[in-house]
């Protein structure tokens, strides 16, 4: 997969977690659709901000803008992910959260899919894509598994934070029994 598919595959993992959510039968499946959201969706944010967006801001006419406005929608994910990490299993704001969350990403997917994503392949070489495609893919093993929205989002401060926050995030899934990847 070059770079755009592999991160639409990604929007449409985190569209079936949020279906997911929703025919949970249980308390206890719910939160584990919820582990899985943050960590899917921080991988996915912190990948789209070190590797991906980096490269539209180059290729795109206005991509410094526009790049900008994303990180802006990123921000507001990653304040409902922290949010929803630091609350407790059964908290009875969980469900507000979601949809909250569900709404922010169902914009920033529109918005990167309808607009984004097609401007970057008429302006990106195809085998740019497919090597960061590949790039991507090897990245997702070592990326955050939780959200940071204090932390730089753009490199060079994410290119140096990342790998560390990453690090520190498998350390707490571990002790705290999350899913690994």
């Amino acid at each position: 997969m070059d770079a755009i598919e592999l991160l639409k595959h990604d929007h449409r993992m985190v569209e079936q977690l949020f279906r997911d959510y929703h025919a949970a039968a249980n308390e206890t499946q719910r939160r584990a659709v919820v582990e899985l959201t943050i960590r899917e969706l921080s991988k996915h944010a912190a990948l789209e901000e070190m590797m991906f967006y980096p490269m539209a801001r180059k290729v795109l006419p206005d991509g410094g803008r526009r790049i900008d406005e994303h990180l802006v929608e990123h921000m507001a994910v990653k304040k409902l992910l922290h949010a929803l990490d630091k609350l407790p299993s059964g908290d009875t704001r969980e469900a507000d959260l979601m949809d909250q969350l569900r709404r922010e990403v169902e914009e920033h997917v529109r918005e990167e899919e309808g607009e984004l994503m097609p401007e970057v392949r008429d302006h990106a070489p195809q085998e740019h894509l497919e090597r960061l495609g590949r790039l991507l893919k090897q990245a997702k093993q070592g990326a955050p598994t939780r959200p940071h929205p204090h932390a730089p989002d753009r490199p060079p401060g994410l290119t140096v934070l990342g790998p560390v926050a990453a690090a520190y995030d498998r350390v707490r899934d571990r002790l705290q029994g999350r899913p690994s990847t």
